[in-house]
């Protein structure tokens, strides 16, 4: 499957988007001064330990103390032993108190970019990912990556990581890895290496806190990572990103067939490869299918979850064949919207309910299936006898929807308002309250247009009677400014 990365760069915002077979299936954006720290290494300080949360604050020099959970620390394991009486080892649940203490210094990497109202999550298992390999100092172990398939593959490859692999440390080979001889690798962990220790030397030269080592920027990160996922050609729109990528590619992936274009048509080149219209649609709620059926997507903070809808589909035979023919056809709609939109955490998935055991069975293998394409980890779990399918994916970045909206001000996030009949009702049960409270006085009643047509038309007998019972004046005024939630009440002295 052929593969091309279309970059569009201008003064203060860097969007990429990742084309399979010409469908934008990975966006990406950076705006100017809002950098990704996730990868990013820094020499921090204890500012907080926290005992009932077995974790530490960790001051990096952000406006917000960094979280680091203790099962993220490097530990000396033989410090965290203890001993049956016939000498074997007991393992011991490990706790913040006595692996840290304030005022600590240490060397750590974001894992987490700040998302909501959840700070930096930062580890001390450092990892350096190169072209073919990742460097994991400090932790030894040996790994290939399960997106190589092939046993006899991952078995040579194993090999040649036990044989390089240095005292100390642990390497991952990574899916670029995959027919690479020997020298090549070797050539990767010594170029990792270097990078290590030159993180090392600078962390015993300066204090805490400070930054020892920063990741690449996202288009040469974007770069990297994807290059295995058979990336032919890179379309960019600016000149100097042009020929820094072409310089990058030449040191990082000489022998790699990758072809670089300079876009300098004057068409923008987001609307020329259709990809504009594409990210408009990332900020839908409802997703049609082409059978006629939807799903319909609703976040929260920690939880994402999907609706699925036969809609306007009627299906040919029977019931049952129908929902599972949506639900099949909304598989596949929701891998490629949880891979576009970044969507991590946990994903709760409502497949419409099938009675046939064999017919969940289908829609989990076929989740299982579409998932293989995702780069990021995602687990499932079996689908529920209601129908309920469990993701979890791991979330290192902020998703597109976060990334490209704002919280309405007029809804403060809830997704609607008030109708004008509630906000009507409001006005009256207020205006009677105040015409009781303040004899003797008229009143003023700002509203939105809407609101006021409603109480000419339908509730005009009602302030006929508060004015009658009362012995009051009230004026109704339309203000445009007002949403249709918002009114004032103000009581005014009767000339």
């Amino acid at each position: 499957m052929a593969s091309e990365l279309i970059i569009n760069v201008t003064f203060s915002e860097t969007r990429i988007a990742f084309l399979e077979n010409g469908v934008l299936v990975e966006f990406f954006i950076e705006k100017k001064n809002d950098n990704s720290m996730v990868g990013s290494i820094y020499k921090g300080k204890v500012a907080r330990i926290v005992p009932g949360m077995d974790a530490a604050f960790i001051d990096i020099g952000l406006e917000k103390s960094a979280f680091l959970y203790v099962g993220d620390i490097i530990l000396d394991r033989m410090m965290y032993e203890e001993f049956e009486d016939n000498g074997l080892p007991v393992e011991v649940p490990e706790r913040i108190e006595g692996v840290l203490e304030e005022g600590q210094e240490l060397i750590v990497q974001v894992s987490r970019e700040p998302i909501g109202q959840k700070g930096t999550r930062v580890t001390s298992k450092i990892t350096l990912p190169g072209r073919l390999l990742v460097l994991m100092p400090s932790t030894e172990h040996v790994g290939v990556s399960r997106r190589i398939e092939q046993e006899d593959e991952r078995k040579r490859l194993a090999t040649i990581l036990k044989e390089i692999c240095p005292k100390g440390f642990g390497i991952i080979a990574r899916t670029a890895s995959e027919g690479k001889v020997a020298e090549e690798l070797e050539g990767d962990l010594n170029f990792l290496r270097r990078v290590w220790e030159s993180v090392q030397e600078k962390g015993k030269s300066v204090g805490a806190p400070s930054i020892l080592h920063q990741d690449l920027g996202i288009i040469f990160r974007v770069i990297r990572d994807l290059h295995a996922h058979n990336l032919k050609r890179i379309v960019v729109d600016d000149l100097y990103i042009y020929e820094r990528i072409q310089e990058f590619l030449k040191e990082l992936l000489p022998e790699e067939a990758c072809e670089v274009t300079f876009f300098n048509e004057k068409d923008p080149v987001f609307e020329a490869y259709g990809i504009e219209i594409e990210i408009t649609k990332l900020l839908y709620k409802k997703i049609w299918l082409k059978s006629g059926g939807y799903i319909v997507l609703d976040y929260t903070e920690a939880l994402t979850v999907i609706d699925v809808n036969t809609g306007r589909y009627l299906g040919k035979k029977d019931l049952e064949d129908t929902i599972l023919r949506t639900n099949l056809e909304a598989v596949k709609e929701i891998a490629y919207q949880i891979r576009l939109r970044n969507i991590g955490g946990i994903i709760i998935i409502d497949f419409i309910d099938m009675e046939k055991m064999e017919s969940r069975e289908m829609v989990f293998q076929a989740m299982m299936d579409v998932l293989k394409k995702d780069r990021i980890k995602t687990f499932a779990y079996p689908i529920s006898e209601i129908g309920l399918v469990q993701l979890t994916r791991k979330r290192t970045r902020h998703n597109m929807v976060t990334l490209l909206t704002e919280t309405c001000p007029n809804c403060d996030g809830a997704g609607y308002i008030k109708s004008r009949y509630t906000v009507c009702y409001e006005v009256l049960r207020e205006l009677r309250s105040a015409c009781r409270k303040e004899e003797g006085k008229a009143f003023n009643v700002y509203l939105a247009t809407e609101v006021v047509s409603l109480l000419y038309e339908e509730e005009k007998g009602s302030i006929e009677f508060l004015e009658k019972t009362y012995k009051t004046k009230i004026n109704i005024i339309a203000n445009p400014e007002f949403t249709v939630d918002r009114f004032q009440v103000e009581g005014v002295h009767r000339k």
